[in-house]
């Protein structure tokens, strides 16, 4: 369960760096571009590491429900939308935006069952936390405006104004 753990955390932190790079990326770039570059990379990346580590064994494939096969299909739209939301909201929201919407799927698919999982119920535990994310969420990016002093010149006193 450790290393589970750490592996989870570890890929938080890449899908952060991952997503600020390929916002650079983009800047430079048009989206569907960046997004063939990244996963275009990341194939070249996969397929070499796994012939270098996993040898002849690396192309022998058990037999699977077909639509499992077009997951590659799904990370387009992935790598597409991640960009896009990061230039329009920008990274720190954007990234928590998606985290919520990985978890309240993921409840949702384990409550449901789908895709070949075990059914796990849904329980009060799990709807207050998915309530106490989207609450985080929403005080994360609809914090108040902050208000500041500013002097008049003409008396000294300080006039409080939102800024």
């Amino acid at each position: 369960m450790f290393i589970g753990i750490l592996l989870a955390l570890l890929a938080g932190m890449l899908v952060s760096v991952q997503t600020l790079f390929n916002n650079k990326v983009s800047a430079s770039v048009h989206s569907h571009t960046t997004t063939a570059l990244v996963l275009g990379m990341g194939f070249i990346a996969s397929a070499g590491m796994g012939l270098a580590v996993e040898g002849a064994e690396f192309l022998h494939w058990q037999v699977m429900p077909i639509w499992f096969w077009f997951s590659g299909l799904i990370g387009i739209g992935v790598v597409t939308s991640v960009v896009k939301s990061v230039n329009l909201i920008g990274p720190s929201a954007a990234t928590a935006i998606v985290m919520a919407s990985q978890m309240v799927c993921a409840v949702w698919w384990d409550s449901a069952g789908w895709f070949g999982l075990e059914q796990v119920p849904f329980s009060w535990q799990k709807a207050i936390g998915i309530t106490a994310l989207i609450a985080g969420l929403l005080v994360f990016k609809y914090k108040p405006k902050a208000k500041s002093a500013v002097f008049d010149n003409a008396n000294g006193y300080p006039v409080v104004q939102n800024t």
